[in-house]
């Protein structure tokens, strides 16, 4: 099969506080919806849900970020700073290090591609 409707109402919700040992503000906590699997091409995609609060993160992987809701602010630890809302896109590559803000509580579309 080569097309594939994305649905969240499907998928397995993998949902919790962000670790606390990462947490710089707030008690933020996520909802990740895995709506495409493709392991065999290190691709999969889905919905992210956050609440209020900032942590540190680490990407070892690439991915894509469409904000859907929500206003967050990403500041790498190199300095640059990426503040986005509704319709804002941005990518993360590996390798990344820094912080992640979520301003409104924020919804966004992904996608990942794997090392």
């Amino acid at each position: 099969m080569t097309l594939h409707k994305l649905d969240r109402s499907t998928t397995e919700v993998i949902a919790g506080p962000v670790d606390p040992a990462v947490v710089i503000s707030g008690q933020p906590e996520t909802r990740a919806f895995v709506t495409y699997d493709a392991p065999a091409e290190r691709l999969c995609a889905g919905e992210w849900e956050a609440s209020i609060g900032k942590w540190r993160v680490t990407y070892d992987e690439w991915e894509y970020c469409l904000i859907v809701s929500g206003r967050c602010v990403v500041t790498g630890d190199d300095g640059t700073v990426i503040t986005a809302g509704p319709g804002d896109a941005f990518v993360l590559e590996p390798g990344f290090t820094g912080t992640w803000e979520v301003l409104e509580p924020v919804r966004k579309h992904w996608v990942v591609r794997t090392p």
